[in-house]
């Protein structure tokens, strides 16, 4: 089964592309960015966001879908650029697979390390010994896309209870 991992953003949204095995255990197809210039208009970076979707959809075929939910700590002001791209993400993953998944920071270090506030160096490096990856993923973005779809891969049994559809 191939799963694709996102974290959501407006100037860097990170992807993560997984093959988990029969018997399940998990192995990274591939993993990195897709990046809008901050000097475009919000439209024209939604519509290059789609683009680059689509692209990641065409090229690894995901059976599932998992997105990371947004957290707003202090200033909601400065996620509503982010809703817009997590929205943009939304609607061309349910309109090219109806598994789509979302899950909160707090379940995603859960079902990884068994620690809900886990830190990000303890993430980065889970990732990197749950995929057996000779190094740490770079940028912080993608390793946290890969983390999102190892907590799929993980906790998919239970699927009705995080599926968006």
């Amino acid at each position: 089964m191939i799963i694709l991992g996102i974290d959501p953003g407006l100037a860097t949204m990170g992807y993560g592309v997984i093959e988990r095995r029969k018997d399940g255990s998990a192995c990274a197809a591939d993993y990195g960015v897709v990046r809008t210039p901050k000097d475009e208009s919000l439209p024209v970076r939604l519509a290059m966001l789609e683009e680059g979707v689509n692209k990641l959809l065409g090229k690894f075929r995901p059976d599932e879908i998992a997105v990371e939910e947004l957290f707003f700590s202090k200033n909601i002001t400065t996620g509503i650029p982010v809703a817009h791209a997590r929205g943009v993400i939304l609607l061309t993953c349910i309109k090219y697979c109806g598994r789509l998944y979302e899950y909160t920071p707090m379940q995603i270090k859960q079902a990884l390390t068994g620690y809900g506030r886990a830190d990000k160096l303890q993430m980065m490096h889970t990732v990197t010994a749950l995929l057996r990856l000779s190094s740490v993923p770079h940028p912080d973005d993608a390793a946290d896309a890969l983390a999102v779809a190892l907590c799929h891969s993980h906790t998919s049994r239970f699927g009705k209870l995080f599926g968006i559809n």
